[in-house]
């Protein structure tokens, strides 16, 4: 379980330069994912070997000064209770603001580590008009200019320091399946429909779960560990509507699971904040099964679900070969098949291939589509095996692999989907040298 890092304070004070500049580093390898890269407020980085999430609460913030006020104040109690760390960044030029002072209050209470990270400092001078930082009490700070990246080695020195250990969570060998999604989707519904009990009371009585709960389920011949992000409740002064809430709950659960069952409302359709916990799951690479929830409720003619379902293919393109089953989490219809669906995708991503078997379909296949030549050179592909992976990853070896470019290893992709069955799965094409 790796541990979160948030990054708090208030607008442009340069918090998502710095966000981007630590995903940056690593992202250009780690997460080399064809196609767009969307808004990104999450992201996993690591730092002298240790690997940890950081989320950038800004990027969830839309609205004027006066309404990011009482946003500033969830973000920073949202923080406080999810995060191993905080860092709080505040900006040089602009010196110490009344926002800044509130968040520094909240944060004085705090018994996680907080780090001060007075940002813009790129000369002397600035580095002097820092001291006035020492007036919120948070003690020591660190300066950087995330522009350039000076000053963050040594911030993360500390960070990195300060996280505490997990301890290897006792993995077992059920398959894990995340219910996931924004509030109100009906995540629970449709786990008491599931579990044929009502486990979860759904109350309004602050922090009644704490933590995203395990439940071993074993009907109809299939057994796996289902993980319930929904049962969770969060303090009554943080209302559930926060983007960063949904994001910030799924994170952990996803990271966690092998297959993350999205619940989205049939009435609110697939919005922004369902895409964002879509492409959480696409980045770290798990199954995903969409569920549309509350289509008992939908008027609809015979076109309906067809269409439905084109809409949504529409928004999560390039990776569109994920299975979408149409629920009622009310009158229980298709439930059922929404769990064998999960355990489908499940077996996908398990599914190992014989080197032969590739070799035998690929090798033909690239004689006769090769990849374009690059500035003259041909690419020649000797080799496909399939990585030791918990998910679907191929590599390709071949002479020239930097010239191998997108368009055609997804082209790779699409012909491995075509031949072996990886619906619901996010697969990895590499090239390798030879």
């Amino acid at each position: 379980m790796s541990n979160i890092v948030a990054i708090v304070g208030r607008p442009n004070v340069g918090k998502s330069t710095f966000f981007n500049r630590l995903i940056q580093r690593r992202e250009a390898i780690v997460d080399a994912v064809s196609g767009v890269t969307r808004d990104r407020h999450y992201g996993k980085t690591d730092w002298n070997g240790k690997e940890f999430s950081l989320i950038d609460t800004g990027g969830y913030v839309v609205g004027s000064d006066d309404v990011f006020e009482a946003e500033i104040d969830k973000q920073v109690e949202l923080a406080i209770d999810e995060a191993d760390a905080i860092i709080f960044m505040v900006d040089v030029e602009s010196g110490v603001t009344g926002m800044d002072e509130d968040v520094a209050k909240l944060l004085r209470r705090v018994e996680k580590p907080v780090f001060l990270v007075v940002n813009k400092v790129d000369n002397a001078k600035r580095a002097e008009d820092a001291v006035e930082f020492y007036s919120l009490g948070l003690g020591e700070y660190f300066t950087v200019a995330s522009i350039n990246g000076s000053g963050t080695g040594d911030l993360l020195d500390a960070v990195v320091a300060a996280l505490p250990e997990k301890e290897e969570v006792e993995e077992s060998e059920l398959p894990r399946f995340a219910v996931v999604g924004r509030p109100n989707a009906g995540k629970s519904s449709f786990i008491n429909a599931l579990i044929g009990e009502d486990r979860y009371i759904v109350t309004d009585i602050a922090g009644t779960t704490r933590d995203a709960i395990d439940t071993k389920y074993n009907r109809f011949g299939f057994e796996f560990n289902l993980v319930d992000t929904a049962g969770i409740r969060r303090k009554s002064k943080v209302k559930e509507d926060l983007e960063f809430y949904s994001v910030m709950r799924s994170v952990r659960a996803i990271e966690h699971a092998d297959v993350c069952l999205l619940v989205l409302d049939a009435n609110r359709g697939f919005d922004g904040q369902v895409q964002n916990i879509f492409w959480l799951a696409e980045r770290n690479r798990k199954g995903i099964v969409i569920l549309v929830n509350k289509w008992d409720l939908v008027e609809k003619d015979h076109k309906s679900t067809k269409e439905y379902e084109k809409a949504i293919r529409k928004q999560i393109a390039p990776f569109t070969d994920v299975p979408i089953v149409f629920i009622s989490a009310m009158t229980k219809q298709r439930i059922y098949k929404a769990i064998e669906t999960a355990v489908e995708v499940y077996q996908n991503r398990t599914k190992k291939i014989k080197t032969s078997t590739l070799n035998e379909i690929f090798l033909p296949l690239i004689e006769n589509y090769p990849p374009p030549a690059y500035k003259g050179k041909f690419v020649k592909i000797k080799y496909v095996m399939q990585l030791p992976t918990p998910q679907p990853q191929f590599a390709f070896f071949c002479n020239l692999p930097q010239y191998v470019k997108d368009p055609y290893k997804r082209f790779l992709e699409n012909k491995l989907r075509e031949h072996f069955d990886f619906t619901g799965v996010p697969v990895s094409v590499y090239m390798r040298k030879k």
